[in-house]
């Protein structure tokens, strides 16, 4: 049996745990410069308030309300990710860390499985006051499918087991075909198209249909409905292909100077993230933009790829080339809102083939790094340590006009009670 742990309205809930005064009113969470929301708490989707909608659009609403606006906190939320799935790794060595907050638990073997999930629901709540849902079955998808049937008709106890074979029945029929993990958009309206409207339905489908319209992916997602496991966790992290970092400017940035600022921080964080997975990148793209809504301005577009002479996964050794591609397609005379880099094809550090005439201490370089890296994580959120040409600017910032304190990692910022 796999256990989905899910974080109720998780950023809402991390918000909420030091502003008590948010308790009961509707709260959204917006993304990044503050553009759209990107969380809500169950009041605020009670008023309507949609996933992804404009903040001007809802902020009349709010203050009708007297609900509340607040800016992605990540590293807050991090912190408390981390400290959840601490907790959930006390009850099995097999876990598949989904998300931030989510995570895949094997209970296989063990007895008593909707008591194990009220006491990992009771015990995320007693030691950080984040309530979560908890859904069991003998598969992943319909873990999933169980998680959200506890959300919505469990509340209260927060648990739902499917054990049997009549409350998996019962559990499927209620649910459409567009909630079943997996299916997005456009193979729901194919499916429906062709009689199958609920998770039951689709469950007794042909296999030679499903193979032939939907491929083996398909096939497997129905197996997984029968109660059969295909998808097994991934208790390591599948190593991606590639990283980027690309992000709006708080506001138009005209001056070379200035996004080469954030440039070189975007391609400092792809650097330590290449790090972490122990890959080096070949080759990067970077790639520069203005804001394509502004109808009165100019518009301009461009990227360039540049490959490495050596693999590497340094940040010394991306600074240059990046830089370099900055140079290539800046061009004066626009109102630039997007700077971005990509890195691909992707090795093993320990692959690397180096290059004869290289003059770059590798080792030392790679002691460098590592001791650059430990400080980042001891200050986590933060970059006491920086290269020059990262420089000290804040005009390519987020918006975070309504971030809250980072309580859990910072000091000087940890939550004061007067008594």
């Amino acid at each position: 049996m796999i256990a989905l742990v899910d974080c109720n309205n998780f950023y809402v809930s991390c918000e909420r745990l030091f502003n008590l005064d948010v308790l009961t009113r509707p709260v959204v969470v917006l993304g990044n410069n503050d553009g759209c929301v990107v969380a809500r708490s169950e009041e605020a989707k009670a008023l309507g308030i949609a996933m992804g909608e404009p903040a001007f659009k809802v902020r009349e609403l709010l203050e009708k309300h007297h609900g509340a606006m607040f800016s992605s906190n990540y590293t807050l939320y991090g912190s408390l990710s981390d400290r959840v799935m601490r907790i959930l790794s006390r009850y099995t060595p097999n876990m598949e860390v989904y998300s931030i907050d989510e995570a895949f638990l094997d209970l296989s073997g063990m007895k008593d499985l909707a008591g194990i999930a009220a006491r990992i629901r009771k015990n995320i709540f007693d030691e950080l006051g984040l309530p979560v849902s908890v859904g069991v079955a003998p598969t992943k998808t319909l873990a999933k499918m169980a998680n959200r049937y506890a959300k919505k008709h469990h509340r209260q106890s927060g648990v739902w087991v499917l054990d049997n074979e009549e409350k998996t029945r019962d559990v499927m029929a209620i649910t459409p075909v567009e909630d079943i993990w997996g299916i997005g958009t456009q193979y729901a309206a194919k499916l429906r198209k062709n009689g199958f409207n609920t998770a039951l339905e689709l469950s007794k489908a042909p296999d030679d249909w499903i193979r032939k319209e939907f491929t083996v992916v398909g096939l497997r997602l129905v197996h997984e409905l029968r109660g059969v496991r295909c998808i097994v966790l991934q208790e390591e992290e599948a190593r991606k292909k590639g990283f980027c970092v690309a992000r709006s400017f708080g506001q138009l940035l005209t001056e070379k100077d200035d996004i080469r600022q954030v440039l070189a921080g975007y391609t400092s964080i792809c650097a330590r993230k290449l790090r972490q997975q122990q890959s080096c990148t070949a080759a990067i793209q970077v790639f520069l933009s203005t804001d394509h809504f502004r109808s009165q301005d100019k518009q301009y577009h461009k990227s360039v790829t540049l490959h490495l002479p050596v693999p590497g996964n340094s940040t010394p050794a991306l600074l240059g080339p990046a830089m370099d591609g900055l140079d290539r397609i800046f061009r004066p005379g626009y109102n630039y809102k997007r700077v971005g880099i990509l890195t691909f094809d992707l090795v093993p550090e320990n692959s690397v083939q180096q290059h004869l005439f290289s003059e770059t201490d590798s080792a030392r370089e790679s002691k460098l790094m590592k001791a650059l890296d430990s400080i980042q994580r001891h200050y986590r959120g933060n970059q006491p340590v920086k290269f020059a040409v990262q420089g000290q600017s804040t005009k390519g910032s987020l918006k975070q006009g309504k971030l809250s304190k980072r309580f859990t990692t910072r000091l000087l910022e940890i939550l004061r009670i007067k008594i």
